[in-house]
């Protein structure tokens, strides 16, 4: 709320929805509805905000992912006053057992965010490669001994829950990471997850959507729960906002907010980022000079 500082009458949209928390407290300041957007991949969600909003039939609410959304603002040549991109999975999908984001619960593999997609978690466990999952849990896990869980989940195959996969990792890791205060599964998890909704690829080409999607004092704000997510937010404040004559934005954190005083468990990594667009460009200035 500090960083989007919302004012009465702006508009504002919402690339990660969610369950509508975010939306309400900056939808209860503007009074905008008419000219604000909330965007979620997940349809249970989209259900949710949908009959949490039923009174404000003038507020958009899209089935749609962060990517093919911000891309049909662009044609539109829509632009907003606030944009908000609160990465990663939400805690309902963690909570609900039969969506397999989480080893704490047992469930099917799955892990899609968009529920028609075709692809899921198990076909990547059952379907790809040694290589391929070394590769994957690397990457996007950046799990160290990947290669090592990768070749004992080849050898194991079929796996079919949450639960079946969680308990292989931790049998395979080095013993002082199996009894360890984090679960050795959580780095798997993780990049199965990126894998299968193509998080990265999808921020990283939203990301350089964003100077484009503002209008000129417009903020956004990124918030991420892993260095992956964080470096995508830090490279574009960083490409945009350099102090440069072109700058388009202007960084507003100088580096991530992280939280410090909630009793909130799942926020324990996460980390914001702001800017706000440039006005008028500097070059505008010096040329005037």
């Amino acid at each position: 709320m500090q960083y989007l500082n919302p004012t009465k009458g702006e508009s504002y949209l919402d690339l990660t929805a969610g369950f509508g928390g975010h939306a309400a407290r900056i939808l209860d300041v503007t009074d905008n509805y008419q000219d604000s957007v909330l965007v979620d991949r997940d349809q249970s969600a989209v259900n949710y905000v949908r009959n949490r909003f039923s009174e404000h039939n003038e507020l958009t609410i899209m089935h749609l992912d962060m990517l093919h959304a911000a891309q049909q603002f662009m044609s539109d040549l829509r632009k907003f006053d606030m944009i908000l991109i609160d990465a990663g999975v939400s805690s309902p999908q963690l909570d609900i057992a039969e969506r397999g984001f989480s080893f704490m619960r047992n469930g099917p593999l799955d892990m899609r965010m968009d529920q028609s997609q075709e692809l899921s978690a198990a076909d990547i466990v059952n379907g790809c490669s040694t290589q391929q999952l070394d590769s994957i849990f690397s990457r996007y896990g950046e799990e160290p001994q990947s290669a090592r869980i990768a070749g004992a989940i080849v050898s194991a195959r079929p796996i079919n829950s949450t639960h079946e996969l969680a308990q292989l990792v931790k049998d395979t890791v080095h013993p002082k990471r199996a009894h360890g205060k984090t679960h050795p599964a959580t780095q798997v998890f993780q990049a199965l997850r990126i894998e299968v909704n193509a998080e990265l690829e999808q921020l990283e080409q939203v990301t350089e959507l964003i100077p484009d999607l503002l209008t000129p004092g417009g903020r956004v704000v990124f918030i991420s729960f892993h260095s992956l997510e964080d470096r995508i937010f830090k490279q574009l404040i960083k490409k945009h906002a350099g102090g440069r004559l072109d700058s388009t934005l202007k960084d507003l954190t100088n580096g991530p907010i992280t939280d410090s005083i909630s009793s909130n468990p799942r926020a324990r990594s996460a980390k914001l980022r702001a800017a706000v667009k440039i006005k008028t460009k500097r070059r505008d200035h010096a040329d005037s000079g």
